[in-house]
């Protein structure tokens, strides 16, 4: 795949778009649908992984031939563009400092920001495009000046926690066709036009580690780091990998679930589950916790960074709204109390970089440095952070 200019995808029409081609069926019908518009349609595959592709764990040479095929039916021009050095340097390399720094970082919404949404941008408007699509479940409202980014219609497919780094100019530029439907009907549309993509399953998981084994793939490029397994009265009850390796709130894989003490009926706690809590740095102790109602597991209040508000300004405190500190979360109440900002700039989208304290209604679950927290108000998004 080149990154070189295309004449077959340059546009010069004030209606033109290209779109984001994946190789699914959300992109598929995204692209059907446009062209039903009447608008000037053109595609490119983004591949975005480079390291190990002929081993066969990313699925990108299939997914462009399904991409090539939907622009075939379609008749719509179309190549593939290697945005792989920019993923690495923009996306990967802060997926493994986060990692290295004991937090579960969300390579997705970096993704988001800095490849579909920058690169790909920047390189479709250089072909002479008006704007670019993808196949999001999210939506995006105009009213005067002021652009909005909205929940997909679908809840049980929505998108814009993905997306809550996006502000203005990049809304401006984007079209999420199938935001406004809801999946079944996306997948009766594909079937109804013989789109060969129709009943392909969806994609889950990071597109670079794809099925392979998450700690196998993390131990080539992070020293695994072995270490106790503690109770927060510091009992050792196992060992861990390496504290990369966990999320808090985790379940499965602790490999503790069968010790005999925990057959004592004398035992506090006895039989209940065990969850990962917290991770000590310092001590290279991950600090474990029998039953989900653990309080070690749940948090009323958190701080985050690099906060991001899709309109530009920040809201007037104290501001209450709903909040996601995880994909598919339902939305919590909750209040912002304070914003610490900066002087600093990082981008023409992103005013004051800041923290905040937020407060919820109710305790949360799990709570995760490096995941995000995103704020919403009704069906708008309004923006969020990195969780500290």
């Amino acid at each position: 795949m080149s990154k070189q200019t295309d004449s077959n995808i340059n546009n010069s029409t004030q209606n033109s778009v290209i779109v984001g081609l994946s190789g699914g069926v959300d992109s598929s019908v995204t692209a059907l649908l446009l062209k039903q518009q009447g608008l000037d349609v053109s595609a490119i595959f983004m591949k975005n992984w480079n390291e190990d592709d002929d081993a066969g764990y990313c699925p990108a040479e299939e997914d462009f031939a399904d991409a090539q095929s939907i622009a075939a039916e379609l008749d719509i021009p179309f190549h593939g563009v290697n945005f792989a050095p920019e993923y690495w340097d923009n996306v990967f390399a802060y997926f493994l400092s986060e990692y290295k720094a004991g937090r579960t970082p969300n390579p997705d919404i970096l993704c988001n920001k800095e490849i579909k949404f920058k690169v790909f941008l920047e390189y479709a408007l250089a072909q002479g495009a008006d704007k670019i699509a993808t196949g999001h479940y999210a939506r995006v409202k105009q009213e005067g000046d002021q652009f909005y980014l909205l929940k997909g219609k679908d809840n049980n497919k929505d998108q814009s926690y993905f997306l809550y780094t996006l502000g203005q100019y990049p809304l401006s530029k984007t079209l999420f066709p199938v935001g406004e439907l809801e999946k079944p009907e996306v997948r009766r549309l594909a079937e109804k036009f013989h789109l060969a993509t129709w009943d392909k399953k969806d994609s889950t998981g990071i597109c670079f580690i794809g099925e392979r084994d998450f700690a196998k793939f993390l131990s080539r490029y992070l020293p695994a780091q072995p270490g106790d397994m503690v109770t927060p009265e510091g009992e050792v009850v196992g060992q861990h990998q390496g504290l990369m390796y966990h999320t808090l709130g985790q379940r499965k894989g602790l490999g503790i679930g069968g010790r005999k003490a925990d057959k004592d009926a004398a035992r506090k706690n006895a039989g209940l589950p065990w969850f990962a809590a917290q991770k000590d740095l310092q001590k290279n102790q991950l600090i474990v916790v029998q039953g989900k109602d653990h309080p070690l597991l749940y948090s009323k209040t958190l701080s985050a960074s690099n906060l991001h508000w899709v309109s530009g300004k920040a809201p007037k405190l104290p501001f209450q709204c709903m909040a996601k500190t995880r994909y598919r979360q339902p939305d919590q109440a909750c209040t912002i109390t304070e914003i610490a900002t900066s002087t600093e700039t990082t981008n023409s989208d992103t005013a004051n970089p800041s923290n905040c304290m937020v407060e919820f209604d109710s305790p949360q679950f799990a709570v995760t440095p490096g995941q995000s927290v995103v704020f919403y108000q009704g069906e708008i998004c309004l923006g969020g952070g990195v969780i500290n």
